[in-house]
């Protein structure tokens, strides 16, 4: 009779196998040794073409890297979109009074050839923001090759005159651009250092006198304390540093009953609360000189008759 003897043996992981052997490798190693193993016992089917197809990624890869270091991504990218369709053709824009389309396209460098899909809409927004008239701006994209630019610009208030140069200004005093022709030539004058700051509070307190505001032809700011107004005729009117109302309802009495205004006078003196000084122009004042000589001879031949 024939016994069966079996011969029990112990299997150990491959991993404390190795351990005992003193050859173990990290856990990434072994997925590569034993892919490249089955890769070469062909137990892993690699289909055709494989290889070539790798290698024009490789170096499409590597061409991508190549241009991204020498700074030509963007370039290659804005070529490859304006060729699939994507050229900005079509530039729409609103809310532009004083701001000119050709400034706009030409602040964004837009030639014909510029890509909607590589075209940074806040590179774009932050470039026409510095445009003279701009106060806010939107861009947006409208696929496949339009944009649309919304503008909202500042509002002149005045022209302020440092020096030589004119300059329009906004309420709040800050200059917008460089005066250039007569459209703003409505606007109210400001002359002088901080005339610009200033001007807008000054301004308003003369709606109480529309008669004498509308014959301002200039507000000149002096030592930045007071002002002086020029009028349409050449008369100047002299204001104080302080209680300018008062100054102003006694120079509308003066008008009003006098005609003060109309006369040939150079200047009125409002700057003392107790007394108006008037200067006259000098062909009035020699008229008057020679009217005081010619009644001060009749006085005179008068006096001798008696």
């Amino acid at each position: 009779m024939l016994a069966l003897s079996v011969r029990k043996t112990r299997v150990r992981p491959a991993g404390l196998a190795e351990a005992e052997a003193g050859r173990v490798l990290p856990r990434p190693l072994r997925r590569i040794v034993r892919f490249l193993v089955s890769l070469a016992a062909g137990r892993i089917h690699i289909p055709r073409h494989t290889g070539s197809v790798a290698t024009a990624l490789f170096l499409g890869a590597t061409g991508l890297y190549g241009m991204s270091l020498g700074g030509h991504s963007q370039d290659f990218a804005e070529a490859s979109t304006t060729a699939m369709g994507f050229a900005i053709e079509d530039v729409k824009v609103s809310g532009n009074r004083e701001t000119s389309e050709i400034d706009i396209l030409e602040r964004l460098d837009l030639d014909g050839t510029t890509s909607l899909v590589a075209l940074d809409v806040n590179e774009a927004r932050r470039k026409l923001a510095e445009l003279p008239w701009v106060e806010d701006v939107s861009v947006r994209k409208v696929y496949p090759g339009t944009i649309e630019i919304a503008l909202k610009e500042r509002e002149a208030f005045a022209i302020w005159q440092h020096g030589e140069d004119l300059s329009l200004i906004e309420k709040n005093g800050s200059v917008i651009a460089p005066l250039r022709d007569n459209k703003f030539s409505t606007l109210p004058l400001f002359v002088g250092r901080d005339a610009e700051t200033a001007a807008a509070g000054f301004a308003a307190e003369f709606d109480s006198w529309p008669d004498i505001k509308s014959r301002v032809k200039a507000y000149i700011r002096v030592a930045g304390r007071r002002w002086d107004l020029q009028l349409h005729n050449g008369i100047v009117v002299k204001l104080p540093e302080h209680n300018v109302p008062r100054a102003m309802d006694e120079l509308a009495t003066l008008e009003s009953e006098q005609g003060l205004l109309e006369r040939d006078i150079a200047a009125v003196d409002l700057r003392l609360d107790d007394r108006t000084t008037i200067r006259l122009t000098e062909g009035a004042l020699e008229r008057r000189n020679v009217a005081v000589e010619q009644r001060a001879k009749e006085l005179k031949k008068a006096a001798k008759r008696t």
